[in-house]
């Protein structure tokens, strides 16, 4: 079965929001707790319209039918939704800054075929034709697996503050492609 990757459209708002929403709650339930789970998809985890705007967010299409989503932006928001507080709009300088990679989702009935990877790829190749040669991201926990295989390199943890008395632990991650060749 070949995939297809092409920009996302905001009319695929609502799918995408529903295969983030499939792919966290059964992929990340070894991770997360449920309450973990429901309270990030609140904010932390969701779509954010400015990347399809920017045509800088993607979907992977197969037979038809969206298995995964993801992009990379040249903005300084890190991660998130559009309901997420402290978005900063920002353009990031390809001389300074690193490419955000961000949102990335897979089908649960499609992991560990290539897609994630094949995604991160496109998005990585489209940060370089703008002249970014750093990426970085905030990887979830299943996230990290897959990040870490394509070069990425842990920066520690963070506590992510969900509501009160409830957090979730993310990796800030990053790749230079003057020390990885990849």
């Amino acid at each position: 079965m070949r995939c297809y990757i092409r920009p996302a459209h905001l009319e695929a708002v609502p799918v995408l929001e529903q295969l983030l929403s499939r792919s966290i709650r059964a992929l990340g339930a070894a991770d997360y707790t449920a309450a973990q789970i429901e309270a990030a998809l609140r904010g932390a985890f969701g779509v954010d319209t400015q990347l399809i705007r920017d045509g800088t967010y993607f979907v992977v299409e197969r037979d038809g039918r969206i298995v995964a989503c993801g992009g990379w932006s040249y903005r300084q928001t890190l991660f998130g939704s559009d309901t997420r507080d402290q978005r900063d709009p920002a353009p990031l300088d390809p001389e300074r800054h690193a490419a955000r990679i961000r949102a990335f989702f897979v089908d649960p009935a499609c992991p560990r075929q290539g897609i994630g990877t094949a995604l991160l790829e496109h998005c990585e190749a489209a940060a370089r034709a703008q002249g970014f040669t750093r990426y970085e991201l905030m990887a979830t926990l299943p996230g990290v697996r897959l990040y870490a295989a394509r070069g990425y390199a842990p920066q520690g943890s963070v506590r992510h503050p969900l509501a009160p008395g409830l957090d979730i632990e993310f990796v800030p991650m990053h790749k230079d492609l003057g020390s990885t060749a990849r």
